[in-house]
C-alpha cells in the first residue's frame, strides 16, 4: 500500500496532486466525475484549483481511492516558500509572452 505525504496548502496545489492520480489511474475527467457521482465541470475544477462544495471533493476522492487527513501545518519550510515564488514566477514569465 502507498502512503502519500504530499503538504498540500493551496487549491492548486491539491489540483495537480489529484490530476496525477487521476492520471496514474488511467482515468478520463469524464470518467472519474461518473465514479464520484458528480458532474465533469467538478474534476476540472478541483484540477484548476478552483471552489468545489467539500462533498464534491470528498466524492471525488473516494472514486480516486483517496481519504482527506486533517494534521497541524505549522509554518511553512523556506524551501515551500521560495518554491512557490518561484513558481509564480515562472508563470507570470510564461504569460507575459
Amino acid at each position: 500500500m502507498q502512503v502519500m505525504t504530499d503538504t498540500i496548502r493551496l487549491p492548486d496545489e491539491l489540483g495537480r496532486l489529484l490530476r496525477g492520480q487521476r492520471e496514474a489511474a488511467g482515468l478520463s475527467k469524464k470518467g472519474l466525475a461518473e465514479r464520484a457521482g458528480k458532474v465533469r465541470e467538478v474534476v476540472y475544477r478541483l484540477e484548476a484549483g478552483e471552489d468545489v462544495a467539500v462533498s464534491s471533493l470528498l466524492a471525488v476522492l473516494a472514486a480516486l481511492g483517496l481519504a482527506l487527513r486533517i494534521e497541524k501545518a505549522g509554518m511553512p519550510s523556506m524551501q515551500e516558500v521560495a518554491a512557490r515564488f518561484a513558481e509564480d514566477e515562472e508563470e507570470q514569465d510564461g504569460n507575459a509572452s
